[in-house]
């Protein structure tokens, strides 16, 4: 198959593959860093993150047919308004969620597996009864659309460039608040020691709920960013599941520095074998590889270093 391509046109091609793996490694990064806060920092397994991220993609679906119906006017700023919203409804379910059935589980956490999983089943079939089985997509502002030629054979979609400067700026907003903040320090306080953190007057509970809907949140950031790549459908979160853990995983729980190179490293690999392979082994291989890896280094990429 390469033979009958010239360099140049293998040079187009391979650029062209590595920026859509540059689109799906931000997905991926905006998915990771809310599950990363709460599998890495809280311990709690939840196999319900894909719904999360469901959630904002259906509440910037809802957005995009408001506006286009009701204040066309303001339809071109439409997606700014969708992903606030779709932070609000994902980070407030969150911290219900939390009240009302993972603080019970802190001590359990394997406990929070099966909770969360069944869970993701009520989720889905509430979007299923709500929105439909059928996937829908969005509409997107005319600015959104179309690419920026780069050469005469290379085009990078805008809405590509778009979702990777939200990356950008969602991770810095992270960083800053978990450890450049006196939330953040509350955080890894309670996480490192919820006794200790609770005797000098941190309210763990608070602490835990915030934390929680700050992952949730920050997964439907990352379905509001998902209707540029694909469409929305009760199920759609299941998609990405897998692969979310095995970022957090494989980067090293608790490593923002781990999460972003983990997600970055497997986006790529799978962009660049989906080219000579199908879809389907590209992933089986990505998999493969990452295991290998974990069983030589099961702490991850990354790990935060202690006192002892």
């Amino acid at each position: 198959m390469l033979g009958d391509y010239s360099f140049s046109d293998l040079g187009a091609i391979f650029a062209m593959q590595g920026f859509a793996g540059l689109i799906l490694f931000s997905v991926y990064l905006l998915m990771a860093l809310g599950l990363a806060i709460i599998f890495g920092q809280m311990g709690v397994i939840n196999m319900a993150h894909g719904e999360f991220m469901i959630l904002g993609a259906y509440v910037t679906y809802l957005c995009s047919t408001f506006f286009q119906t009701y204040l066309p006017a303001l339809f071109p700023i439409y997606f700014f308004i969708a992903m606030g919203l779709a932070f609000l409804a994902s980070g407030a379910l969150g911290m219900l969620v939390e009240w009302g059935l993972i603080r019970f589980l802190y001590k359990r956490p394997l406990d929070t597996l099966l909770a969360t999983w069944g869970l993701s089943l009520i989720l889905q079939q509430a979007y299923r009864s709500i929105f439909g089985a059928r996937e829908v997509g969005v509409e997107l502002p005319s600015w959104l659309i179309g690419s920026v030629q780069v050469t005469d054979t290379i085009e990078i979609p805008i809405n590509g460039l778009f979702v990777m400067g939200v990356t950008i700026l969602i991770t810095v907003c992270v960083a800053l608040l978990i450890f450049r903040s006196r939330f953040g320090q509350q955080v890894r306080a309670v996480m490192a020691n919820r006794a200790m953190a609770g005797a000098v007057g941190i309210d763990t509970e608070k602490v835990d709920r915030y934390t929680f809907g700050l992952g949730c949140g920050i997964a439907g950031i990352a379905g509001s960013a998902f209707t540029m790549i694909g469409s929305t459908g009760p199920t759609s979160g299941q998609l990405y599941i897998v692969d979310t853990f095995l970022i957090v995983v494989f980067g090293g729980a608790a490593s923002l520095v781990g999460t972003i190179a983990s997600a970055f490293s497997i986006s790529q690999t799978q962009s660049t074998l989906e080219f000579f392979l199908s879809g389907s082994m590209a992933k089986v291989i990505t998999l493969l590889a990452v295991v290998g890896i974990l069983m030589l280094r099961p702490q991850g990429l990354f790990t935060l270093k202690v006192r002892r």
